[in-house]
This record gives C-alpha cells, sequence and structure tokens, in this order.
C-alpha cells in the first residue's frame, strides 16, 4: 500500500472514530453523570480523542505484504496503545472520575468496542469495494472471450 493510500486510509479512519467516540462519550456521560452540564470547547474532545487514536495506528504501516502473525501483533499493538491512550486522557482528565472502577472498566470496555467496530466496518468497506472490482473483471473476462 503507498502511503498516500495508507494515510487517506487513516483520514477516514479519524471521521468514523470521530463519531463512534461521540456515542461512547455520550452512553458513558448519560450513565455514569447524567447531570453534568459542558462548554462548547468540551465539542472538540472526541476530535482529540480521534487525532490522538489515529497516531497509533501508524505501527501497521509496512511497504511490504505483511503476513497474517505480523499483522495480528501489529493490530494487538495498535489496540494497546489505543487503550493506553485513552486511559492516559481519563487519569490525567479532571473531569473524568476515575477513581470509580466501573468508570475505568466503561472506558476501557468501549475503547475495545469502538476498536472493534472500526474494524469490521474498514473490512466491510474494503469487502464491498474488492467485490466490485471482482464483478468488473469477471465481466470484462466475459466480454474478452
Amino acid at each position: 500500500m503507498s502511503l498516500k493510500s495508507f494515510l487517506f486510509e487513516k483520514l477516514s479512519l479519524f471521521f468514523m472514530l470521530t463519531t463512534l467516540i461521540t456515542v461512547a462519550i455520550s452512553v458513558i456521560g448519560n450513565v455514569f453523570d447524567a447531570n453534568a452540564r459542558f462548554g462548547y470547547d468540551s465539542l472538540l474532545t472526541p476530535l482529540i480523542y480521534a487525532g490522538c487514536c489515529v497516531v497509533p495506528t501508524l505501527v501497521t504501516y509496512s511497504r511490504r505484504e505483511l503476513s497474517v502473525r505480523e499483522m495480528m501483533v501489529r493490530m494487538v499493538l495498535e489496540w494497546l496503545l489505543i487503550e493506553a491512550v485513552m486511559l492516559g486522557f481519563a487519569f490525567t482528565s479532571p473531569v473524568i472520575d476515575t477513581s470509580r472502577v466501573s468508570v475505568v472498566l466503561a472506558i476501557a470496555g468501549s475503547v475495545l468496542l469502538i476498536y472493534v467496530l472500526a474494524r469490521l466496518f474498514s473490512w466491510l468497506r474494503d469487502y464491498g469495494q474488492a467485490r466490485k472490482i471482482n464483478q468488473e473483471l469477471l465481466r470484462f473476462q466475459q466480454l474478452h472471450e
């Protein structure tokens, strides 16, 4: 994969993560602190979180084709780095009550869920593109037989 297409894929991931993080913040916030109110600056939080979570995904970049095992190791490393980033934000934030284990578990669980959903959505997009290309190739072969 070229660096340009890899970076374009990461931009797409950024927007997907922004949406999923916004949903997670809303759900967790309503469960643990439904009466909290925030200023307009808090609207930037999902953008900051998504941007910081895209950076660890750079560990999956390679100029050569990775083996399945190499890719799996990189994906686990990627997920662990994203967990570390998000829990780091949580523990340094004066707004998030990390003294409650349930809050920390909810954050860690939502990071895992968002990671799985982002991977699933990316796979579905790639699957659809591959299917379309294969159909076009089949049609091309049938025209030239």
